[in-house]
């Protein structure tokens, strides 16, 4: 059992720190707004920090889920960022979508302050964090990675090193870029059925068992239907990600004409007051166009 720090509480992050309390690690939190984090430890048991420097003090392994680039300098870095706090050979886990811009920089801030930096970014939603299954995918050096992975395994259904520090940011843009063609496509299908007069649930219940299945259609074609999108992965973080993936692709070269496409109709989504609806809501788009 190691002395672990977890920093940023949101829907994600506030599960995967129980996991780990629950896992016999020994677990201080920090999270921006500290009131989250005392309600944290009233509840596993654990303890909460006012800083992230103080949450990271003596801890082996330090992990993040928080919202964007700035937001994991703001932890990381500076007088009361983590790596102040941190002893030379700690490992810093990220499990935050960024840029791999971020990542780069922080990956060599960590190497000049005799640390280890493991990108770590999650998919699987909610749900994933709340059953302790996500999907992670890292980058960095083989033997931080090694050591990490029995900590995340704690709250993973798979873990695997993609490559170096980098690697698993931008896998992670392959699983966004990947996901809003098939949400799209998904939205798309189901409002043919409605406007060809069919019973949504009726087709879904025969295609999802054939080559059009996916994830998304066995989680989210119900929710649809019903016009419900209270839930899930909001539309403003997609679009943050979808951001990500396009100014990578300017970078390599990469051609995403779909996931360029699609980031627009969020777009709209959001213009319609659904920013943090569910991805699933281009449906409601499709539906709000007719």
């Amino acid at each position: 059992m190691a002395k672990v720090a977890f920093l940023g509480l949101g829907v994600m992050g506030y599960p995967m720190a129980g996991h780990l309390k629950a896992a016999g690690h020994d677990v201080t939190v920090y999270n921006r707004t500290a009131a989250k984090a005392e309600k944290w430890a009233a509840e596993h048991g654990g303890a909460m920090a006012l800083t992230p420097r103080e949450a990271a003090a003596g801890a082996e392994f330090v992990m993040s889920c928080v919202g964007n680039d700035d937001d994991l300098r703001s932890v990381t870095l500076g007088a009361d960022g983590a790596f102040a706090g941190m002893a030379k050979g700690a490992i810093f886990v990220d499990h935050t979508t960024v840029s791999a811009r971020v990542t780069d920089e922080l990956y060599a801030a960590a190497k000049v302050a005799g640390l280890s930096f493991v990108d770590a970014p999650i998919s699987g939603g909610q749900a994933g964090a709340e059953n302790g299954v996500l999907s992670i995918m890292c980058g960095g050096d083989q033997p931080s990675y090694d050591a990490a992975e029995p900590i995340m395994d704690a709250y993973s259904r798979i873990c695997r090193r993609i490559g170096d520090s980098g690697a698993g940011q931008k896998t992670k843009m392959c699983n966004q870029i990947a996901i809003a063609g098939l949400v799209q496509g998904l939205a798309e299908a189901l409002h043919f059925a409605e406007k060809a007069g069919l019973d949504g649930e009726s087709v879904v219940e025969v295609i999802s068992q054939g080559a059009a299945g996916s994830w998304q259609m066995s989680n989210r074609y119900k929710t649809m239907l019903a016009d419900h999108f209270d839930h899930g992965f909001a539309v403003d973080w997609m679009r943050k990600d979808l951001g990500i993936c396009l100014d990578a692709a300017d970078e390599n070269g990469a051609s995403l004409p779909v996931t360029a496409l699609v980031d627009q109709f969020y777009k709209d989504v959001q213009k319609l007051g659904g920013g943090r609806w569910d991805t699933s809501s281009l449906f409601k788009r499709l539906r709000a166009m007719n």
